[in-house]
């Protein structure tokens, strides 16, 4: 039988090393939502935080394993969430970061990038060239590359989640999981298995950028040519088969949404739960829209993954302002 790269027990280990700001994210029914979708909902809001995202809990684990190395150079490619919480995770630790991202990532995210004293540079191409860029100056520089969803660290930083899910009273029938590179659904479906097998692990993406969820269906690296979504962070074109490998030892099925339903999600969520959100985070709101015989009478939790939005972007989606 295939293995995962994933350890429970390390994963028990890295809550150790995160910082209690990251950890323990509030997770609660949310009564306003359930009429208009069908089913008990919960939210596990991992947008509490310094970086309005749950990457910084793997990230937490990078910077802590390099300044124990006495290594001080890193470098990443993000679409924002990952390189502000690489930096807010190295600055701590005095490391030296290098974020690589698209010029036309969200103004917000790089801006906050910066904000945190990490070095920004920007590419005149989609997540997929950053990813090569960064390669690059890792070769170059001769520093530690980042590379999110394939270091198992962001992983299993991103599993301490499905720890406090497991824990958690009363027990629910599923999980939905946006499926981007792939860490989120690996690291929480590798503990939802291992500690409530019972509960279904669904993750969900854009249809606008399909790559991991066909290859997750095809059981083999299906890539695309090209993305189209409003979800900038989970929009990747090239899986990585590692990755791939992971999330069919754990995954029950993986869904794909359009982008009007990820749209009202997200207004779903300013409308009844109070919460301004990224197009990412709204995706398991979208599933069940998009289904909601699938899950009427059961409890579904939501991973609510990010907040950082340009607000701009966000009234012209939602018809109001972020704020």
């Amino acid at each position: 039988m295939q293995e995962t790269r994933l350890d429970t027990a390390r994963i028990r280990a890295a809550r150790r090393v995160i910082d209690p700001v990251f950890l323990d994210s509030p997770l609660y029914r949310c009564e306003a939502l359930e009429p208009g979708l069908g089913c008990t909902v919960s939210i596990k809001l991992e947008t509490a935080n310094p970086v309005r995202s749950f990457k910084a809990r793997g990230t937490e684990v990078v910077a802590s394993l390099l300044a124990g190395s006495g290594s001080r150079a890193v470098v990443c490619a993000s679409a924002g969430n990952l390189g502000q919480a690489l930096a807010w995770s190295g600055r701590g630790r005095g490391l030296d970061v290098t974020v690589v991202a698209s010029r036309f990532a969200t103004v917000a995210k790089l801006d906050r990038i910066r904000a945190l004293g990490a070095r920004l540079e920007l590419v005149d191409g989609d997540h997929e060239l950053a990813r090569e860029r960064a390669a690059a100056v890792a070769r170059y520089e001769g520093i530690r590359l980042v590379e999110d969803s394939l270091d198992i660290e962001t992983c299993e930083g991103a599993a301490t989640i499905g720890l406090e899910l497991v824990d958690t009273v009363p027990p629910f029938d599923a999980v939905l999981i946006a499926l981007g590179g792939g860490a989120l659904a690996t690291g929480v479906g590798h503990v939802v298995k291992n500690l409530a097998p019972e509960v279904e692990v669904i993750c969900v993406q854009p249809a606008g950028a399909p790559a991991l969820t066909h290859s997750w269906r095809q059981q083999r690296v299906v890539t695309t040519d090209s993305t189209n979504t409003i979800a900038d962070g989970v929009a990747g074109r090239r899986p990585i088969p590692a990755v791939l490998d992971d999330l069919l030892l754990v995954a029950d099925d993986a869904v794909l949404v359009q982008e009007a339903s990820i749209i009202a999600g997200m207004q779903m969520l300013l409308d009844h739960a109070g919460l301004i959100v990224e197009p990412s985070a709204a995706l398991g709101i979208a599933a069940i829209l998009e289904d909601r015989d699938r899950f009427a009478g059961r409890h579904v939790v939501t991973i609510v993954c990010g907040s950082n939005v340009d607000v701009d972007a966000y009234q012209r989606w939602v018809g109001r302002p972020a704020c």
